[in-house]
């Protein structure tokens, strides 16, 4: 089982336009869904460690290839309160993600609505 969820949201500006390592522009078009997804990830079905397993080494494997932004299908769950809608969000606001992130935001309807999250990786340093 996962590490028990250490909740640390995505820091805002005082104006709510977005994280504060990330530029008002391009948390725009991250939340706008105009950023081009060069992969996605469908956790339907998987029981919490198998997402939070595949989760990880996905959003690892986008950081090293050098991906921008993804798409991770969650679903929406029975009753609108789905676990797997509950948790990526807290998984990526962990350790290790977290240092592979750089924000993540609900998606626009044609990519899953609420049932999945645009995920913006940071750049990866080299040397």
């Amino acid at each position: 089982m996962p590490r028990p969820a250490v909740s640390r949201p995505v820091t805002r500006r005082a104006d709510r336009s977005g994280p504060v390592d990330l530029d008002r522009r391009t948390w725009q078009r991250l939340h706008r869904g105009e950023m081009i997804v060069e992969a996605r990830l469908d956790l339907h079905g998987l029981t919490q460690i198998a997402a939070y397993d595949r989760l990880a080494a996905f959003i690892d494997h986008a950081w090293r290839v050098g991906s921008r932004c993804v798409l991770v299908i969650t679903g929406r769950g029975s009753g609108d309160v789905g676990i797997l809608r509950t948790m990526t969000p807290r998984w990526l606001d962990e350790i290790p993600m977290r240092d592979k992130v750089l924000a993540y935001t609900q998606a626009k309807t044609h990519h899953g609505g609420a049932g999945a999250l645009y995920v913006l990786i940071r750049r990866r340093r080299i040397g």
